[in-house]
């Protein structure tokens, strides 16, 4: 299917991703996944959990394979590849990659409706436990469709929630009571947290965390941005985001500060999210400042 894994596509925490063709000329995504805790059972089991979903922002599981140690997920093919490459500047590229707003905001919709679905619309409630852009894949109409989601108990089904997640998660997205209890308890609401953080990223084009930074204001953008919000200071950095769409780049910012409350029950639902994206910037609340975690601080 892949000639012998002659094309890599992508490399993630979980595996390495070629591209393949099926006898039929279709192109796939096959994903051969690292060598894993859990048996096999638990293996075909999550497979078929996986297989079971259903929905335009979900990326489509078409088979697997399970051979003694060596196990593979075979997916819908996404020309147009990770959302990362098109919000963060490519310094090795010499085209400008970067979205329309209304595309963006377009994806940012999608995303929450996939999350909102993975929470809500299956048999058994999925946590994605790793939602970043690298995990949003985008098809040749730039229709986003989450990957990856339900991989994460395959690595983790004899360590605890909160380690367990800790080991999965990336450090910029990940939930404050992942890390910590104190914070409460990991649920569907850590990963309206990481999507939160994932829509900061969107609209500013830029990490929300450079652990390369000089300086501790530079380090934790979210700080930055919120501050501009706060003031209204359109000649600031949030000026220069917003140029030309100020409605949208506001309202995606208002609702990614309310996704990354510090406590997990004032963070809104998948299903709030869709709304507040689908409503007038004028109906929104302005969200309060959240105690904004530093991933530099966690344990």
């Amino acid at each position: 299917m892949t000639k012998s894994f002659a094309e890599r596509i992508g490399k993630g925490g979980y595996g390495t991703v070629y591209k393949g063709k099926l006898p039929d000329g279709s192109l796939v995504a096959v994903k051969l996944l690292n060598e894993s805790k859990s048996n096999g059972e638990e293996f075909i089991n999550e497979v078929a959990s996986i297989g079971r979903t259903s929905h335009v922002n979900i990326v489509t599981l078409l088979g697997f394979c399970y051979e003694r140690t060596n196990r593979a997920l075979v997916y819908e093919y996404m020309p147009n590849g990770s959302l990362d490459k098109f919000i963060f500047t490519q310094e090795s590229s010499s085209t400008n990659r970067h979205l329309e707003w209304k595309t963006l905001y377009e994806i940012a919709i999608g995303i929450a409706r996939g999350l909102e679905y993975l929470h809500r619309g299956c048999n058994t409630r999925i946590l994605h436990l790793d939602i970043k852009p690298q995990n949003i894949l985008l098809d040749d109409g730039f229709c986003p469709k989450i990957s990856d989601f339900g991989l994460a108990k395959l690595w983790l089904t004899k360590e605890s929630i909160v380690s367990a997640a800790g080991a999965r998660g990336t450090i910029g997205y990940i939930a404050p009571e992942v890390f910590s209890r104190a914070f409460g308890g990991v649920s569907h609401k850590s990963d309206v947290y990481s999507y939160g953080m994932l829509i900061l990223e969107m609209v500013g084009c830029r990490k929300n965390f450079d652990s390369a930074a000089s300086h501790t204001s530079e380090i934790y953008y979210p700080n930055r941005i919120y501050k501009d919000l706060e003031m209204e200071n359109e000649e600031s950095i949030l000026g220069n985001i917003m140029d030309g769409e100020n409605e949208i780049s506001k309202k995606m910012l208002l609702v990614s500060f309310w996704c990354i409350q510090t406590n997990p029950a004032d963070r809104p639902s998948m299903s709030k999210v869709v709304d507040m994206l689908e409503a007038s910037l004028e109906s929104m609340e302005f969200p309060p400042k959240p105690y904004l975690f530093s991933p530099t601080m966690s344990p």
